[in-house]
């Protein structure tokens, strides 16, 4: 049987094993992959204004008490300490979703008496999100970042 087995057919053999690996790379391959968006609307713009996020990021840094966040059955509760005073007790935040910017949660918010304000779990879905808390305290940029899993 393998007696007629020349140098041609061997040719022939490569040449189809390679041709069956790039339809396999073409069409089965891509399904795979997630998509890739871009993080940022305007990406150019955000890395104009980055040195602040590297200065908010610095300060943060020096404090000696950080806020801290938990989860909970009502959602996602930032707490600041007693020696962090926030300017007008305003804070912003990015719940910003790794992998579906749809699902992305950015808003401004007042703390409440207790120093603390909370993200209400309706607003949040099953995943991995990065949460970034920002604010200003002498007019100083702060900015903590957290990796959040909800469950």
């Amino acid at each position: 049987m393998f007696k007629k087995f020349t140098w041609a057919h061997g040719v022939v053999i490569a040449l189809g094993s390679f041709i069956c690996f790039i339809l396999f790379m073409v069409l089965v391959f891509p399904n795979g992959q997630q998509g890739s968006d871009l993080v940022s609307d305007s990406y150019y713009e955000d890395e104009l204004i980055y040195q602040e996020v590297i200065d908010g990021k610095n300060n943060a840094d020096q404090l000696a008490e950080k806020p801290v966040f938990t989860q909970g059955a009502t959602g996602i509760k930032i707490d600041f300490p007693a020696s962090v005073v926030v300017d007008a007790n305003k804070v912003h935040f990015d719940l910003f979703r790794t992998d579906d910017a749809n699902l992305d949660v950015k808003k401004d918010l007042t703390l409440d008496g207790t120093h603390s304000f909370t993200i209400p779990r309706q607003v949040i879905s099953k995943g991995s999100y990065t949460l970034k808390v920002k604010w200003k305290q002498n007019k100083k940029p702060y900015q903590i970042d957290y990796d959040v899993l909800w469950n």
